[in-house]
């Protein structure tokens, strides 16, 4: 709440410097505001009396919106890419598949591998198990097995992330 929203009897008042001035009625530390050209903002609305300091309101959420942009704008944003595999999948085909998974943890992103079983293949879940715990270590210079192998209807999956040096 800001200037004449502020309905309290009594009000905690802090100056625009940072000190703290004293309790005042609301109406008192207006006019204290008004004086020097600034807002009566109600900082904390629950302690007894209210807490309120004198500022320039629309210059502190000015700096409020550009601290946010400016911790938007360093954010790393992290994506989970997908390769899938078959439980009967070729060496040079895993090889290929493993430079890919080393360049998106290379990039920072989490990787999903993931065995797709069609028909007869759900007897082999075994093997698929091989084939990923191959897979994480073939990786494991780049990346750290996230989520270990399970089940999950027809498919199998595992994450990895990549390793914080």
């Amino acid at each position: 709440m800001i200037n004449e929203q502020i309905r309290d009897k009594e009000v905690r008042l802090i100056g625009d410097d940072g000190v703290q001035l004293g309790i005042f009625s609301s109406k008192q530390a207006q006019k204290m505001a008004d004086e020097k050209h600034l807002d009566l903002v109600k900082i904390s609305p629950t302690a007894k009396p209210p807490v309120c300091k004198i500022m320039d309101y629309s210059k502190y959420r000015f700096d409020q919106t550009k601290k946010e942009k400016e911790a938007r704008k360093r954010q790393k944003t992290v994506s989970v890419k997908e390769l899938r595999l078959s439980p009967n999948i070729d060496t040079h085909d895993v090889e290929v598949k493993v430079k890919k998974a080393i360049e998106f943890l290379k990039n920072g992103d989490k990787v999903k591998i993931s065995i797709r079983f069609r028909g007869r293949e759900l007897g082999r879940t075994d093997a698929a198990v091989v084939i990923l715990k191959d897979f994480a270590q073939r990786v494991s210079e780049y990346g750290i097995i996230d989520k270990q192998p399970n089940m999950e209807a027809r498919t199998m999956a595992m994450f990895l992330s990549p390793k914080s040096n």
